[in-house]
């Protein structure tokens, strides 16, 4: 099993990895690089996630686990938006490799995109301010 210490280190490398992804798709958009920004804000996503289901002690090493530990964060918060927003990270994954979004629709995926990410982050804060 591991340590709590380990754990909270890879929460926390989840979380910075999520954080720089979303900036990183912000500037693939500015250089309109729609595929790379779409892959990038995935990341973001999954990191998020990750995150999440490391500090509750969730598996999350397959795209099946990662949907499964959104929906368990929707219904744990209340707030079927995250796992929404999930959704949305997860066309945004296929996009990388269909090409199939118009620049607009990835430029306000990647918004929604990062709305999750915000609140992932104030979750994970929530719970390390109540420990």
């Amino acid at each position: 099993m591991a340590s709590p210490n380990g754990r909270q280190e890879r929460v926390e490398r989840h979380a910075a990895t999520s954080l720089r992804f979303i900036d990183q798709s912000q500037a693939e958009l500015e250089k309109r690089d729609t595929l790379q920004a779409s892959e990038k804000a995935w990341g973001a996503a999954a990191h998020a996630v990750k995150a999440a289901a490391e500090s509750r002690g969730w598996r999350h090493g397959t795209h099946r686990l990662l949907f499964d530990a959104a929906a368990r964060i929707a219904d744990e918060t209340g707030d079927p938006e995250f796992f929404d927003l999930f959704k949305v990270a997860s066309a945004l994954h296929q996009n990388f490799y269909e090409g199939w979004e118009s620049d607009y629709t990835v430029q306000k995926s990647i918004e929604r995109v990062k709305r999750l990410v915000e609140k992932m982050e104030a979750l994970r804060l929530q719970a390390t301010r109540g420990m």
